[in-house]
C-alpha cells in the first residue's frame, strides 16, 4: 500500500520569486487594489482602509525590514527543501489552487485530479510584454516559458478511485493541450521550482478552486476532502512513498495576524477543530489559499507537526501585504 510521508506547506507569494528591492512592485499593487479584502468578508479600497485601520505599520513597511524578511523566507523554504531531500518520496502530491490558468473561469472545477503523464506549465509572464519584475517572478514559477514535469499517472488514477469510494466528487484532467494557451500555474511551479532542487520527482496535481465563487468549498470539507485523499492514498497497491504539499497562504492581501495564528495552531494533530471553524468571509481572495493548508492538514493528521515558521510581511503602512508560512509534519 502506499503511504504518505511527509506534509509540508509553503507560502507561495510573489516576494518569495522576487529581490527584496523588488517587494515594493507589490506594494504598488496594494495601493491601486479597490478589493482589499478583509477577514469579515468585506472588501476595501487602500484609502477605505486607512480611514478604519490607519498606518500603524509605517515603521514596519521599509526596505531595511524587506531585506531582513526575505533571509528568513529564504531560510525557511531551504529548510523545507532539506525536508523534502531527506524524505526522498517517491511522488510529491501538491495542493494547490488554479486562479484560471489551466481550467478557464467559463467551466472551473471544485476539485479536479490531474493524472497525465506529463505537466506542462503555462508561459504568460514570461512574455516580452510583461514588466522586468514579472518576466523574474515567471522565472521562480516555472512560467516564463512551457516547462514540462512529469507526472504520476498511476497513483493518479488511484486517487480518483479511491476518492468516489469515499464520496468526494472530483473532476478529472488527464493532459494539457496547449500549455502556451492553458497550462499549470504558480501554485505548481513554484513548488518544483524552489523544492525540488532539479530532481524530476513526480507530481500528482490536486487543483482546487479557492478564488472564484460561486463553487468554493467550505473548510470543513476541505479538511474533511484532505482525510479521503489519504485513505485512498492508502488504498492504493502502488507502494509509493507520498510527501503531501499545500502551496499558497497565508491572509492576503491584509495581514491577518490572528487568522494566520490559528492556521498554524490547527495544524496540529487533534486541532482540526480551529480550521474548520473558519468560516467563508476570512477566505476570500488570497487568503482563500489557506483551504490548501487546510486540505493538506486532513491528508497528514496521522504525522506529527515537527515546525512552522511565520512571518507577517506588512508592505504598506496600512498593514497590507502576506502572511507568509511554511510548515513540515514527519515522524
Amino acid at each position: 500500500m502506499a503511504q504518505i510521508v511527509l506534509g509540508l506547506a509553503a507560502s507561495h507569494s510573489p516576494l518569495l520569486t522576487l529581490d527584496w528591492q523588488e517587494w515594493q512592485r507589490r506594494a504598488e499593487a496594494d495601493y491601486a487594489n479597490e478589493r482589499l479584502n478583509l477577514s469579515d468578508g468585506r472588501f476595501v479600497s487602500y484609502a477605505e482602509l486607512v480611514r478604519e485601520v490607519g498606518e500603524p505599520y509605517a515603521t514596519i513597511a521599509t526596505a531595511e525590514q524587506f531585506r531582513e524578511a526575505e533571509q528568513r523566507c529564504q531560510a525557511g523554504l531551504d529548510r523545507l527543501a532539506d525536508a523534502l531531500a531527506e524524505a526522498a518520496p517517491d511522488i510529491v502530491l501538491v495542493i494547490g489552487d488554479d486562479q484560471g490558468e489551466l481550467f478557464p473561469r467559463s467551466n472551473t472545477p471544485m476539485l479536479s485530479v490531474y493524472y497525465g503523464d506529463e505537466i506542462a506549465t503555462n508561459d504568460v509572464w514570461g512574455r516580452d510584454d510583461k514588466p522586468g519584475w514579472m518576466n523574474e517572478m515567471a522565472r521562480g514559477y516555472l512560467m516564463d516559458q512551457v516547462h514540462r514535469l512529469p507526472g504520476a499517472p498511476e497513483l493518479g488514477l488511484d486517487l480518483i478511485a479511491g476518492l468516489v469510494r469515499h464520496h468526494v466528487d472530483v473532476g478529472a484532467a488527464s493532459h494539457v493541450e496547449d500549455p502556451v494557451k492553458a497550462g499549470f500555474g504558480h501554485a505548481f511551479g513554484f513548488i518544483a521550482e524552489r523544492l525540488f532542487r532539479d530532481r524530476a520527482i513526480p507530481m500528482l496535481p490536486v487543483l482546487l478552486n479557492t478564488y472564484f465563487p460561486p463553487n468554493v468549498m467550505t473548510s470543513a470539507r476541505a479538511f474533511h476532502i484532505g482525510a479521503a485523499i489519504r485513505a485512498a492514498i492508502e488504498e492504493s497497491a502502488s507502494g509509493a512513498r507520498v510527501a503531501v504539499i499545500a502551496s499558497g497562504g497565508l491572509s492576503h492581501f491584509i495581514v491577518d495576524e490572528e487568522l494566520d495564528r490559528q492556521v498554524l495552531a490547527g495544524l496540529r494533530p487533534g486541532a482540526s477543530d480551529k480550521l474548520t471553524a473558519i468560516g467563508p468571509g476570512a477566505l476570500n481572495s488570497g487568503s482563500s489559499e489557506i483551504l490548501n493548508w487546510i486540505m493538506a492538514t486532513g491528508a497528514v493528521d496521522h504525522l506529527p507537526l515537527a515546525w512552522t515558521e511565520y512571518e507577517p510581511i506588512r508592505r504598506t503602512p496600512a498593514g497590507t501585504g502576506i502572511g507568509v508560512a511554511f510548515a513540515c509534519w514527519s515522524n
